[in-house]
């Protein structure tokens, strides 16, 4: 069909040398008319329109769908909470994380406050036989009496922020009482 020219001179031991290749058609062949795509098999294209059934659904799949509607509620519901859960989570490995950078550079004296600051809070646990109540109040007392010793400036802001919201809850308190009282005074006079 096509005849090769090659127009450089030289060995063959020359081989790495780059040439240029011509090609020409043949003078002597006959010119045929090109072949038109879909004339080739590999893109034959079929007679009639393709038509999409769609296949019945078996036993298998209708269960299966069956289940995923029943589980969305709930994993819909576990993926929400997850969504909230994430962020707290995230800051508590962070929290973990700074206070083990801290307790590794820890300040000279840090390890035998935190021993007196827990033996207050063992001795107070100590002291509280009998009562569900003074196992509630003496630990936390002993221990932050112990820690006020040795943070006394810390400690009184604590105070300060624990006494606004002490009287904060018992205001609230107080008025749900007084709702309460009102509502079953009135109940009872009526």
């Amino acid at each position: 069909m096509f005849k090769v020219i090659q127009r450089s001179v030289g060995p063959a031991s020359l081989s790495l040398l780059t040439f240029k290749v011509y090609a020409s058609p043949k003078k002597d062949s006959p010119h045929k008319t090109s072949v038109k795509v879909n004339e080739l098999s590999l893109y034959s294209v079929p007679e009639s329109p393709s038509k999409y059934v769609d296949e019945p659904r078996t036993q298998l799949e209708e269960s299966i769908s069956h289940i995923r509607h029943y589980c969305e509620p709930y994993t819909s519901w576990c993926q929400e909470m997850y969504s909230q859960t994430k962020p707290k989570m995230q800051s508590l490995v962070q929290w973990g994380l700074d206070s083990y950078e801290y307790l590794q550079n820890a300040p000279p004296g840090f390890f035998p406050r935190l021993g007196v600051i827990g033996f207050a809070g063992i001795l107070g646990l100590l002291l509280a036989r009998g009562s569900k109540i003074k196992k509630l109040v003496y630990p936390p007392g002993f221990m932050g009496l112990a820690a006020s010793l040795y943070y006394p400036q810390q400690a009184i802001v604590f105070v300060q922020v624990s006494g606004e919201k002490l009287y904060d809850w018992g205001l609230r308190g107080y008025i749900v009482v007084e709702d309460l009282w009102k509502e079953n005074f009135q109940k009872l006079h009526s």
